[in-house]
């Protein structure tokens, strides 16, 4: 842990689950923030935006900035914005995340789309899909906010867009483009938030797939918490491995005394 001077910090398992707190996030933040280390949260949900990512955090008793907070979605329009500007999407998504697509100055069309646009969406339907199936068929791209199969609630895991990802590209032959963690973009912008350098900074997260790999694959360090989607025996059973494994981020400042001594 010596020399790290940035925190990425997934969110959903790692810091709260549903609506409640993990104990020990709101200290481990406040520890951070008093000995001024830079950190973001990094969620893979596109289910909703940053304000209320913001909202959420705030109401749980995080002390915290918007700027703080990255998601997804944030990543994909800025990949589209930067790649395919000018070209009109169909988003599979909730009616807050269509409102922030087109609030960006996106094209959204249900029509003659050039891109499907595959999010979080708890809105999901039928027509949605078989819409989506046809405009990939047609010659459409596909994009995806993030790989998820599961996404953590107070009471286990609901079905995320993982297997959507997968049902879409089996039918229409396509391979979809996905933005959210592991992608190196997601590293990338938090780098950016931060000013600090990649090899300066730590992946806290509860995912083997997608926090770990993301660290794995562009070597940055990493902290994997049990709390949320990975157990003990997923670790040994993975190619992909953590630098560190705790319990929970309660465990991080006391699992390493040389941070600890930094912090104190």
């Amino acid at each position: 842990m010596d020399g790290i001077s940035g925190f990425m910090i997934d969110l959903d398992g790692t810091l709260y689950k549903g609506n409640t707190v993990i104990p020990g996030a709101l200290e481990f933040i406040e520890r951070l923030k008093e000995n001024r280390i830079p950190f973001v949260f990094l969620t893979n949900n596109s289910s909703s935006d940053r304000i209320h990512y913001f909202s959420k955090l705030t109401g749980m008793g995080f002390s915290i900035s918007i700027d703080n907070i990255l998601t997804s979605s944030t990543a994909t329009i800025c990949y589209l914005l930067k790649h395919h500007k000018g070209e009109a999407v169909y988003p599979l998504g909730t009616p807050r995340f269509v409102q922030e697509v087109k609030d960006a100055g996106i094209i959204v069309s249900d029509e003659n789309a050039d891109i499907v646009l595959l999010a979080f969406d708890l809105t999901i339907t039928y027509e949605k899909i078989n819409k989506a199936y046809h405009l990939i068929k047609n010659g459409a791209k596909f994009i995806a906010t993030h790989p998820d199969d599961l996404c953590p609630t107070e009471n286990g895991y609901d079905v995320d867009i993982g297997p959507f990802i997968r049902l879409l590209e089996s039918m229409t032959g396509a391979r979809a483009t996905v933005i959210g963690k592991p992608s190196r973009m997601m590293i990338e912008m938090a780098a950016d938030n931060m000013s600090v350098p990649w090899e300066d900074m730590v992946i806290v997260g509860d995912r083997l797939y997608t926090d770990i790999k993301m660290a794995s694959e562009n070597g940055i360090r990493s902290i994997l918490v049990l709390t949320g989607e990975a157990k003990e025996e997923n670790i040994r059973d993975s190619d992909v491995q953590p630098t560190m494994t705790v319990g929970s981020v309660d465990d991080i400042l006391r699992k390493s005394r040389k941070f600890s001594a930094r912090i104190q």
